[in-house]
This record gives structure tokens, C-alpha cells and sequence, in this order.
């Protein structure tokens, strides 16, 4: 026809592919407000949750940790000492920290806003910002005692290190113990006391007081695994409830990053009980970081091997009646995914302190997300 204007074929078919997807919705593609079901308002109000627990432990550790210079954001001050002690894990954990804390700080925003445009609830813990925190060199002093979670003594559990290279898994009843013990340690300093003056931490720490600081940052380095871990497992599960494509595509797009941030904090941590860190020791709490890649005997080093990060395949679904598949483990929506990350985090200390108000929350939260099922429209 004279005069019309041909569509490129990126627009042609974008246009047909919106008009499909509006015909299979009945014209229902974009609701808008008050079209999330109960079950999916269950799934992303724990995932918020969860976010903003994730958010404020990593905004303590930016504070304190992080890029001073960041490539996007406000400048941080930071606490040279552990900034520096973090370092000698990788050179650039400071930017990896501001980078992890900036993801978990656009999914809770972005959790919550989704929640409230479409009539349902949000997540506040706002009324639960009570805890103390470090008074160190680099923290905001405006948040003072009013913290979520807790990071001056965890119980870090790495059971996580050797599930990843087993060839078991836990849904289908594997039980993994971490390689060693991390209990009733900091991950951040408590205050100027645990910080060395701020020049190179040597390796292997001269001072005990270089040691204490060394300690702390190793500590953060395994608790940072930890916590993504947990969400690297959490969302696969949540995402099996989901009722709503577009809450699918929320949770397994998120949780993608998730997943990256475990993969990027695994390998991290294996420098901490590798030489030449090895042996360091915290002269206040008398934890040891020893040397995984020397076990014996040597059949057992491919449990601790520092340089493993891969998931080896394992048992999968039908158990040893299918091959061997690398997977994220766990995901079994039998197992309480939402339900045990609140056990795990609380185990790990992150909580030490809060209230009872917060526990019930967070157990109200969990339950009805682990409780969510899938609905499938007839066609």
C-alpha cells in the first residue's frame, strides 16, 4: 500500500507475541492492582522478607568493608584495617561487597513495590531495627543500635562447603558437618580495639592483634558464602509454588543472582583456609582456620579441596535410578525451604538479641509461604 510504513521485523514480532500472550490471558495480560493470589502474595512477602534481612547485614558490611570509591553510589568511608585484611582473600572483595549489597538492596525495594501495586501487603521490619552493631572506624553512626541482624559473634555453619562437593544430597536425606567449626566469632570489628593501624595486613599476621583482625575478616569471607547459599537453595523452592508466571519469573530471575553471588563468595572463602592464610588464629575466641588442602587421607581432600567450587553431580530425583546431575541442593519444598532458612539464620546468630515480635514474624512469613501451592487455570 503507498504510504505505509513497514515495521521492523524486532517490532512485527513483538507486537504479534503481545497479542498472543494478551489472547491466551483473555485480555488479562496486565491486571494491575489486587491480581496476585494468596499463595504468590505468600511467596514474594517471605522473599521480601528475607531481602531486607539480607540488606541490612550487607549494608553493615559495606560500611565497614566495602569500595570506598564505588563505581556507582555515594563515597564509603570505610575501616582501612579490615578493608585491607578482607584482601588478602582477593583484591577486590571491597567491590564485590558494594555490588552484593547494592543487589539485595534493589530486590527488597523492588519485592515490596511489587507487592503494594498489586494490592498486597508489604514487608516492614522497620519497628525491629534495635541491635547494636560495630562502633568501628567506617560506620554510620546514625545507625547505631539500630541494626536488624546481628554480626559481632556468629555460628557460621559451613556444611555448606562439603555438600557442594559430595556426591550426595539432601533431599533425598543426605546429612552434611562443615570442615571445621566457626562459633561465637565476629565477622565485622567490634570497635577500634580489633583494628591494627591501617597498612598492609601481612600474611601471615605478625601481631595478634593483625591475627584478630584476620580472623574476623576470614569469618565474614565463610558467612558471606553462607548467606547466599541460603538463597540459592530458597528460591528454586519458593519458585515451585508459584501460581503466576510472572511471580515464576521474579523469583527465578532473582534467584539467579542469588546464585551468582554463592558461586562468586565460595571461591572467596577457600582462600582463607589455603596457604599462605592458613593457621591464622584469633587470639581472643581461639579459633583456627586450618588448612583444608592438607588432609588426609588424600581420598577425603575431595571434600575440602580450596580450589573446588563446582557443584560435583549427585544424587538427583529418582536417587540412583538416574545419573548423577550437578544441581542446587537442596530444593525440596518438602524439606520447609522458607521455614528453614529462618531456623538456619537464627542458628547462625544473625539474630542474637531481637525480639519476640521479630521470631513470630518471621515464623508467620515463613509458614505461609512453605504452605503456598500452585494453582493451574483450566484452559
Amino acid at each position: 500500500m503507498v504510504g505505509a510504513t513497514l515495521l521492523p521485523a524486532s517490532s512485527l514480532l513483538m507486537t504479534q507475541g503481545k497479542a498472543q500472550a494478551d489472547e491466551r490471558d483473555g485480555g488479562k495480560r496486565h491486571k494491575g492492582k489486587g491480581t496476585l493470589s494468596k499463595g504468590d502474595a505468600d511467596l514474594l512477602r517471605f522473599a521480601a522478607w528475607a531481602e531486607i534481612v539480607e540488606s541490612d547485614l550487607w549494608t553493615q558490611y559495606n560500611e565497614l568493608g566495602g569500595a570506598t570509591q564505588p563505581n556507582d553510589g555515594p563515597a564509603n568511608v570505610g575501616n582501612p584495617a579490615y578493608i585491607l585484611a578482607l584482601q588478602n582473600l582477593d583484591s577486590d572483595m571491597p567491590q564485590y561487597i558494594t555490588d552484593n549489597n547494592d543487589d539485595e538492596l534493589s530486590h527488597a525495594a523492588f519485592l515490596n513495590a511489587y507487592l503494594q501495586t498489586h494490592g498486597a501487603e508489604p514487608v516492614d521490619l522497620d519497628a525491629f531495627r534495635t541491635l547494636p552493631g560495630s562502633i568501628a572506624t567506617g560506620v554510620d553512626t546514625t545507625k547505631i543500635g539500630k541494626r536488624l541482624t546481628n554480626l559481632l559473634n556468629l555460628n557460621v555453619d559451613l556444611s555448606w562447603y562439603t555438600r557442594y562437593r559430595s556426591e550426595e544430597n539432601p533431599d533425598l536425606g543426605a546429612i552434611f558437618k562443615g570442615p571445621f567449626n566457626i562459633l561465637n566469632e565476629p565477622a565485622i570489628p567490634l570497635n577500634d580495639t580489633d583494628t591494627p593501624p591501617g597498612q598492609p595486613q601481612p600474611v601471615p599476621p605478625a601481631t595478634a592483634q593483625e591475627s584478630r583482625m584476620q580472623a574476623i575478616a576470614n569469618t565474614a569471607g565463610f558467612h558471606f558464602a553462607f548467606i547466599e547459599q541460603g538463597g540459592s537453595s530458597l528460591y528454586p523452592t519458593l519458585a515451585l509454588k508459584a501460581s503466576s508466571e510472572e511471580v515464576l519469573r521474579i523469583l527465578l530471575s532473582i534467584g539467579g543472582v542469588e546464585i551468582d553471588h554463592f558461586s562468586l563468595w565460595h571461591d572467596k572463602a577457600g582462600n582463607a583456609v589455603a596457604q599462605p592464610l592458613a593457621g591464622v588464629t584469633d587470639p581472643e575466641t581461639g579459633l583456627t582456620f586450618p588448612d583444608l588442602n592438607a588432609v588426609t587421607p588424600a581420598a577425603a581432600l575431595e571434600l575440602t579441596q580450596t580450589n573446588k567450587i563446582q557443584p560435583e553431580p549427585c544424587d538427583f530425583l529418582e536417587g540412583e535410578r538416574l545419573p548423577a546431575c550437578s544441581v542446587i541442593r537442596p530444593t525440596s519444598t518438602a524439606l520447609g525451604g522458607a521455614v528453614a532458612t529462618v531456623q538456619a539464620f537464627t542458628a547462625d546468630g544473625l539474630f542474637s538479641g531481637q525480639s519476640k515480635g521479630f521470631f513470630d514474624l518471621a515464623m508467620q512469613l515463613a509458614m505461609a509461604a512453605d504452605n503456598a501451592r500452585r494453582e493451574l487455570e483450566e484452559e
